[in-house]
């Protein structure tokens, strides 16, 4: 297959929680369709290169239409090893060796879901593509970091900033944040909550560990 630069992937998660953007059916790009998600793309007008999972969500007749429509289909058991967005993920890089992978519909109603979202650039296959996969709900942008030194910019529309490590970290240093941290360390995640930018551009860094950076807004 092709490469695809930047990749979209629309998982089953509450449609209210979309961007406006994305409610409105005004996003271009090239999208990977997940079970339920895939049908909500063609209710859009939008056809995704690829529509997989076990599709338990949408009835037979909708199966049908995805067919039809879609070129790819990748039907998996339902007892399978992978989460939904796991699949998703795992045809960006191995199919496409997307350099951008922007995940929808990942975030509210069920919390397992969630973190099980959250959680995804912990496992092993996908900690080194980690810097490559965003989270992106209709108020939350969420970007996920290995260790070393970084400059953020800011989200116009965002007006906090948060500092998730997901796992043990050492040298956690905010430098020009609103509220600062020098060298921390931890042994267990902490969310640095309700945090601001100072400017449009500021800067961390940390020495190990998998640190998420959420901008959001109410």
């Amino acid at each position: 297959m092709k490469k695809i630069e930047k990749i979209n992937i629309l998982v089953g998660g509450p449609t209210d929680q979309w961007p406006d953007q994305l409610k409105q059916g005004k996003m271009t790009g090239d999208w990977i369709g997940i079970d339920r998600g895939a049908k909500r793309l063609l209710k859009l007008g939008i056809i995704p290169v690829v529509a997989a999972g076990d599709f338990d969500s949408i009835d037979a007749e909708e199966l049908t239409n995805l067919q039809s429509r879609v070129s790819d289909i990748r039907q998996y058991p339902p007892e399978k090893d992978l989460t939904d967005t796991q699949i998703g993920v795992s045809i960006a890089l191995d199919d496409f060796d997307a350099s951008k992978i922007d995940v929808y519909g990942a975030t509210g109603g069920r919390l397992d879901h969630l973190l099980a979202n959250l959680f995804l650039v912990l496992d092993e296959k996908f900690r080194p593509n980690a810097s490559k996969i965003r989270l992106i709900d209709q108020q939350n942008t969420v970007n996920f970091y290995l260790p070393g030194e970084y400059e953020i910019v800011k989200e116009p529309d965002k007006k906090y900033l948060a500092f998730v490590n997901l796992t043990s970290v050492k040298g956690l240093s905010l430098t020009d944040e609103k509220y600062q941290l020098d060298s921390f360390d931890s042994e267990y995640p902490i969310s640095w909550a309700s945090n601001e930018f100072v400017g449009t551009k500021n800067h961390f860094s940390f020495r190990t560990g998998v640190v998420a950076v959420v901008q959001s807004r109410d």
